[in-house]
């Protein structure tokens, strides 16, 4: 079965739907299975934290550097200076993710606005 097996309205979306599926899912069951059986402190768990946590940085660095849509008609200095009152906002919060976001989002936000033509 390929995405352009069948010549029907409806097969892309199935077909994507259970590719999805079955591309995450099935880790997550794993995920699920093995974790009550590993030490938080094994290799193996903090290897998954580290790689798990890399990505997220790398698809966030992707969105600051080459944004698309309605953030790349913002400046990189805004998205940099977004990222870094979030980050200073979480470090001197309490260090609190939920914070660290919403400030980051007001400054974009304001920031965002300030830019439009009244």
């Amino acid at each position: 079965m390929t995405f352009t097996s069948i010549d029907a309205w409806w097969w892309p979306f199935l077909f994507i739907l259970v590719a999805g599926w079955l591309a995450t899912d099935s880790w997550r069951f794993l995920g699920v299975y093995f974790g009550g059986r590993i030490s938080e402190s094994s290799d193996i768990l903090v290897l998954v934290r580290t790689v798990a946590t890399a990505l997220v940085a790398a698809v966030i660095g992707n969105l600051i550097v080459f944004p698309t849509g309605a953030l790349a008609a913002t400046s990189l200095a805004l998205r940099v200076g977004a990222v870094a009152a979030g980050f200073v906002a979480y470090l001197l919060l309490g260090r609190r993710v939920l914070i660290g976001i919403v400030a980051a989002e007001i400054v974009l936000g304001v920031g965002i606005l300030a830019s439009q033509p009244l």
